[in-house]
């Protein structure tokens, strides 16, 4: 991520000059007044031809990783291997998203739509791996065939959540006046969406991708999403890999330590 921190930080810097006439010094902007629509509309009737050409191509790359993956995941625990959930698409219209399930069956149907948080323990021990190399998300590609989604664009949102987010968020409808996508430039600028301050920031980075779309900005984000996506695979392998810490290692003891006999570790003289 700190590749794509630095790479970014002069997007970031433009599009708070561009986006929010006032901008406080966290980041984030009143946008109560701002109307925002792309200004190359050209370019999108070439990226849906782009989209579909190159969703193709990575589909059939990539299926037999999204066979695999769905396969470990009726494996590793109950349940189908995917999962379908109802969000918005262009101008608010409704689709079928598509992704490897990674969370435990009917996780959601005690508390309703809510957004996942650190340590969550809703995703099972698999889905934190799919999560973290973001594979969950490679089955989008099917989206992006059907004309649905795009491989670039806002992140696509739950309807029961985002009705929730307009109220609370000024002009978080105009992220829709593109297609939703798998990668995006807030996806890579900022982390997973936890509470409204968050989805708040994020509507920055959308909006300017909103007005300023071009191929050459598609073509930055699309290199990017290529190394966050390489290095995450390559830190997953390494933990596997790598030698247990002497703090982890301490704290094995401990945890594994009976009150007859607990464990004892000193520090060296």
């Amino acid at each position: 991520m700190k590749v794509v921190d630095e790479c970014l930080d002069l997007e970031q810097s433009k599009l708070i000059q561009h986006v929010a006439p006032h901008v406080m010094e966290d980041d984030t902007a009143d946008l109560d007044k701002l109307f925002v629509e792309p200004c190359q509309k050209w370019y999108m009737t070439v990226k849906t031809c782009c989209d579909f050409i190159l969703a193709a191509l990575f589909l059939t790359l990539l299926f037999p990783v999204i066979l695999l993956a769905a396969l470990l995941v009726k494996i590793t625990s109950p349940g189908p291997a995917f999962y379908f959930q109802e969000r918005l698409g262009l101008n608010g219209s409704s689709f079928i998203l598509i992704k490897l399930r990674t969370m435990k069956q009917d996780a959601e149907s005690k508390t309703g739509a809510v957004w996942a948080k650190a340590e969550d323990d809703r995703i099972t021990p698999f889905g934190h791996f799919l999560r973290c190399t973001q594979i969950d998300e490679f089955p989008q590609l099917i989206n992006v065939l059907l004309g649905q989604m795009s491989l670039i664009g806002p992140r696509p949102e739950r309807p029961e959540l985002a009705n929730k987010l307009e109220l609370d968020i000024p002009n978080y409808k105009q992220r829709l006046h593109v297609k939703p996508g798998i990668t995006g430039l807030a996806q890579l600028r900022l982390p997973a969406d936890t509470d409204v301050e968050s989805v708040r920031r994020k509507l920055i980075p959308d909006l300017y991708y909103v007005i300023n779309m071009s191929p050459w900005l598609d073509l930055r984000i699309l290199v990017f999403t290529a190394t966050y996506f390489c290095t995450s695979l390559a830190k997953v392998a390494w933990s596997f890999v790598a030698l247990p810490t002497v703090p982890v290692a301490q704290q094995a003891l401990l945890s594994e330590a009976t009150p007859e006999q607990p464990a004892t570790v000193s520090k060296a003289s």
